[in-house]
């Protein structure tokens, strides 16, 4: 089958090197990266200071909005940050927890950095409740619905689980925390760029998340969305001199919010890193979300097929609709397994109380997939 996705290859150095098989941790780097990097240094070689009124000040707001049709966002919704972390405390910092609306809700199986923020802000007064699930495969949306109500201030909520490449219905939160007035904020980090999401479509009040994985933009380049009509009235608490109205009049004293998305800024724009993640929000852009899911779906297919022909367990959805971008193996002494598929250049990685997560992308292809599916056959056996 003529696959039209092959002719981005050659734009993947690494792919030269070994079988690539990690995007959900750190997508490949596109070689139009160095050259964008290029020229954030001859900017800086040649310009000096005067870059930052040639274009580095906008930097965020040229980036967020290159970034934004991926995610079905408005343009002048995205900020960037150093990491989605950061994003997270500029959400959670807008909201006081000295009232009834005390209450952050989020999922046990949520990244493990949600929770230690959240659980910051316990020392102003949140209280975090956390919702449980059955297994370490699926979250329980239904026991996040039941855990909403007029005390909850948002709902932290992830739409694909990192663990288990888990693919939530989150559409039901939206609604119940919309009807008794709390707020969402959507994590993408392991969607954006794999799995189609319009946050416009979805309502949702927030939406954070990283280029370090599906849309292989490298570290250091974290995004928050806003929801557009929330934007004026959030005053958030961590906030530096770039979220000022006028930042260049250095006024000492509680801030003047600057209008619109700049006032979720912090200090000095992280602007190498916004320049490096401009290739593959370039690259996923052209070739669109919805191109790169139907791959992802057959080639992960093919990756899940293989295993369970082999008796080896799945922490996966099998539905194509319930499923990420990753697939996770669990086989004994698989930390052990990983670290000899990367010595065999097979680059994977592995986590505790789950597996060896697997996660092909739109340059990968079915030979890279039996080549894995055979050197783990090799290694492990069949169950």
């Amino acid at each position: 089958m003529t696959d039209p996705l092959s002719q981005w290859r050659p734009e993947f150095p690494i792919l030269d090197t070994c079988t690539y098989l990690v995007s959900h941790s750190l997508g490949a780097m596109p070689a139009r990266t160095e050259r964008h990097l290029a020229t954030f240094a001859r900017e800086w070689g040649t310009r000096g200071v005067r870059a930052w009124h040639e274009g580095w000040w906008e930097v965020g707001r040229v980036t967020g909005d290159l970034l934004a049709p991926t995610i079905g966002a408005a343009p002048g919704t995205i900020s960037m940050h150093q990491n989605a972390t950061v994003a997270q405390s500029i959400i959670t910092s807008c909201f006081s927890f000295d009232g009834p609306r005390r209450r952050i809700v989020v999922q046990d199986l949520d990244f493990p950095s949600n929770h230690y923020l959240f659980h910051g802000f316990e020392r102003y007064g949140a209280a975090v409740v956390t919702v449980a699930s059955d297994d370490r495969v699926r979250g329980r949306i239904d026991r996040v619905v039941d855990a909403i109500d007029e005390r909850t201030a948002f709902v932290n909520l992830s739409l694909v689980l990192f663990r288990s490449a888990h693919l939530q219905d989150v559409r039901p939160v939206i609604d119940r925390a919309h009807r008794v007035g709390a707020r969402v904020v959507l994590d993408l980090y392991q969607a954006a760029g794999a799995v189609p999401v319009d946050v416009t479509a979805l309502g949702i009040d927030f939406a954070v998340g990283g280029s370090v994985k599906w849309l292989c933009g490298g570290p250091g380049a974290g995004y928050l969305y806003v929801r557009p009509d929330l934007m004026r009235d959030l005053k958030p608490a961590v906030v530096g001199w770039a979220g000022h109205a006028q930042p260049f009049q250095f006024e000492p004293g509680p801030i003047a919010y600057a209008d619109g998305l700049e006032r979720f800024q912090s200090g000095t724009p992280n602007v190498p890193s916004l320049y490096s993640a401009r290739g593959g929000y370039e690259v996923v852009a052209e070739i669109g979300v919805p191109a790169i899911r139907e791959k992802s779906l057959r080639l992960t297919r093919r990756l899940m097929d293989a295993a369970s022909a082999r008796g080896w367990r799945l922490n996966t959805p099998d539905d194509d609709h319930e499923r990420g971008a990753s697939v996770v193996i669990d086989v004994p002494d698989g930390a052990a397994v990983t670290q000899t598929l990367i010595a065999r250049n097979v680059i994977v990685d592995y986590r505790p109380g789950a597996g060896i997560r697997i996660a092909p992308h739109f340059y990968n292809t079915e030979d890279e997939i039996d080549h894995a599916v055979e050197i783990l056959a090799e290694l492990v056996g069949d169950k």
